[in-house]
C-alpha cells in the first residue's frame, strides 16, 4: 500500500497465535504493538494528544512540545513532531535505557534527564515546569482523554474485528499510564460483557493491588509517590504513582483481576516469546504475556487469551533483558568455527611479504605537501570517508575539542580526479605506513589511529596540541582505546 505520510502508517497491528509457548487447552494470542512505525502502542497515542490539541487550538505552527516519558511515549512523539514540524523536548529518568534517549535524539528531539532518585514525578514535575516557564505544550499523557480516545477508535476496533468470529474470555494488559487499559476497556466492557480484563503490574510495586489511594500533594504542590512503589524492571509501566487514566478505569470498574508479574518471569517469558515463537519483544511484552500464562494455567479448557505486547525487543539492548547475551562466541560457537579450517580467528596468520612502496608522482607529493603546510588545518588526517578508525577518531577529537580536518582519499571527488590513489602513494612514501587513517599535528606526523590514541594515553599528542596553539578538554577522554571499533576489543581464543 502507499501512505502519504509515515503517521497513516500507525495502528492495523497483527494478532499472533502462540501456540508453542500457550499450554494446549488454551488459545493464547498477543496483540503485536511493535508493527506500529516507530516500534511500540505509544505511536498511536502521541499522534491522538497531537492532533487533539491542534484541532482544539491548544497547540500552534512552530510552538515546542514538551512530555515527560519513559521512552516509548517520546519516540513515538519524536516521529509525529518530526512529521508535523513541532520542536519536541523530552523529560526522562536517567535510569531508563540509553537506546530510547539516542532513538529521540536521531529524530530530532532533544532529551533532558532528571535524576533517578527523583523517579516518574520527577520527571513530571520537570516537565510541567518547563511547559510553564517557556510557554509550551504539555500533551499530559497521564491525563490526556485523547490519550484513551487514541484506543477506543483504533486499538480497540481492531481487537473487534479480529475476534469478530469467537471473542476472547481474557484481554491481559499492562498498567502504564491507564490510556490502553481505559480505552480498549470501555469498548470492549461494552461488546463483550462476559470478558475478563486483567491488568498486570510488577509484583514489587503493587500499587494497584494495594487498594491505597495516591497520596495528597505536598505542601508546595508536588507529587508525593504511592508508598508501595518500589524500583522494577518493567519501563513504561507503573510509575511511582497511579495515574488519573488508570484511576479513571478503577472507578469505571474495567478491572476484573490485577495480576502481579515478576521481573525475572518477564526477563524469562521475553527470552523464550524470541526463542519460542520469533517474537522480539521488550521487558513489559515479557511481562504481559507471562501474566497470560499463569492466568491460563488455571482457566477451564477453551479459554481464550489476548495479551497486548506493547513494544520491541531492541530498545532494550543496554538493559537486563541481553545483560547475558554474549556478544562473543561461546564454547560451543567456537567449536562449531573450528570444525572446518576457513575464517578462523585461531589459524596461524599468514607470513607477511614485503610490500615494494612505488615511487609516488610529483603531484601526489606537492598534493600532500599543500595539505600538511595550510595553517588553517592544523590537525590533519588523511582518511577514508567510512572506516572505523577514521571515525573512531573523529569521535575522539570531538568530545576533546580539537577541530580535525579530514582529507577523505577515497571521497568520489578524489577519485574522479585521480588525485586520491596518488595523495596515498605520497603518503605511504612521507611516513613509510600504507594504513589508512594518518594524523598530522601542525605538520608533523602523529600516526595512525591507534598510535593517536597511545599518545593521548601517555600525553605526547597534548604537548604537541599545546605546541601548536590548540585549546583542549584534558579531562573529556580518560579510556582512549574505549573509542575503538567493539569489534577491536580483546578477543580470547577458547
Amino acid at each position: 500500500m502507499r501512505y502519504p505520510d509515515i503517521l497513516q502508517t500507525i495502528g492495523r497491528t497483527p494478532v499472533v497465535a502462540l501456540s508453542r509457548l500457550a499450554p494446549p487447552q488454551v488459545s493464547l494470542f498477543a496483540k503485536l504493538e511493535a508493527f506500529n512505525p516507530m516500534g511500540s502502542v505509544k505511536d498511536r497515542m502521541a499522534l491522538a494528544v497531537i492532533e487533539d490539541a491542534e484541532a482544539r487550538g491548544k497547540l500552534v505552527a512552530g510552538q515546542t512540545v514538551v512530555e515527560a516519558t519513559s521512552g516509548n511515549t517520546g519516540i513515538g512523539l519524536a516521529m509525529v513532531c518530526a512529521r508535523k514540524g513541532y520542536p519536541l523536548v523530552i523529560v526522562m529518568a536517567e535510569n531508563f535505557s540509553v537506546e530510547r534517549r539516542r532513538l529521540m535524539r536521531f529524530l530530532g528531539a532533544r532529551v533532558v534527564l532528571t535524576p533517578a532518585a527523583l523517579k516518574g514525578s520527577g520527571m513530571l514535575a520537570k516537565a510541567r515546569e518547563l511547559a510553564s516557564v517557556h510557554g509550551w505544550f504539555l500533551p499530559s499523557q497521564f491525563d490526556n482523554e485523547a490519550n484513551a480516545r487514541a484506543h477506543q477508535f483504533t486499538t480497540a476496533s481492531e481487537i473487534l474485528a479480529d475476534f469478530a468470529d469467537a471473542p476472547p474470555t481474557h484481554w491481559v494488559t499492562g498498567s502504564g499510564t491507564g490510556g490502553t487499559l481505559l480505552g480498549v476497556g470501555r469498548v470492549l466492557r461494552r461488546a463483550w460483557p462476559q470478558m475478563k480484563i486483567i491488568v498486570c503490574e510488577p509484583d514489587n510495586a503493587p500499587l494497584l493491588a494495594s487498594g491505597i489511594a495516591m497520596p495528597a500533594p505536598a505542601a508546595d504542590g508536588s507529587m508525593v509517590s504511592h508508598p508501595q512503589f518500589r524500583p522494577h524492571l518493567m519501563q513504561g509501566w507503573t510509575p511511582d504513582f497511579i495515574a488519573p487514566l488508570l484511576q479513571r478505569a478503577r472507578d469505571e470498574h474495567l478491572i476484573d483481576e490485577v495480576l502481579p508479574v515478576a521481573g525475572a518471569l518477564a526477563l524469562k517469558t521475553a527470552r523464550e516469546l524470541a526463542q519460542r515463537e520469533g517474537i522480539l519483544a521488550g521487558i513489559s511484552g515479557g511481562a504481559t504475556v507471562a501474566g497470560a500464562l499463569m492466568l491460563s494455567s488455571r482457566l477451564p479448557a477453551g479459554s481464550r487469551l489476548l495479551a497486548m505486547v506493547p513494544d520491541t525487543g531492541e530498545r532494550y539492548l543496554s538493559t537486563a533483558l541481553f545483560a547475558d547475551i554474549e556478544a562473543e562466541m561461546d564454547e560451543a560457537e567456537w567449536a562449531v568455527s573450528r570444525s572446518s579450517p576457513l575464517a578462523r580467528f585461531d589459524a596461524p596468520a599468514a607470513p607477511a611479504s614485503p610490500v615494494a612502496v612505488p615511487e609516488p608522482s610529483v603531484l601526489g607529493r606537492d598534493l600532500v605537501q599543500q595539505a600538511l603546510a595550510d595553517a588553517s588545518r592544523p590537525v590533519l588526517m588523511f582518511a577514508l570517508e567510512w572506516c572505523e578508525f577514521c571515525w573512531t577518531l573523529r569521535r575522539f577529537f570531538k568530545r576533546i575539542g580539537v577541530a580535525l580536518h579530514s582529507v577523505d582519499l577515497d571521497s568520489a571527488a578524489l577519485q574522479a580526479s585521480g588525485h586520491g590513489p596518488e595523495m596515498r602513494v605520497a603518503l605511504h612514501r612521507h611516513t613509510g605506513q600504507s594504513t589508512i587513517p594518518q594524523v598530522f599535528v601542525a605538520g608533523q606526523w602523529l600516526g595512525g589511529c591507534t598510535d593517536t590514541l597511545a599518545a593521548w594515553q601517555d600525553g605526547r599528542l597534548a604537548a604537541m596540541l599545546r605546541s601548536a596553539g590548540l585549546g583542549f578538554d584534558a579531562s573529556a577522554v580518560s579510556d582512549a582505546d574505549a573509542l575503538l571499533p567493539a569489534w577491536l576489543q580483546p578477543r580470547n581464543a577458547r
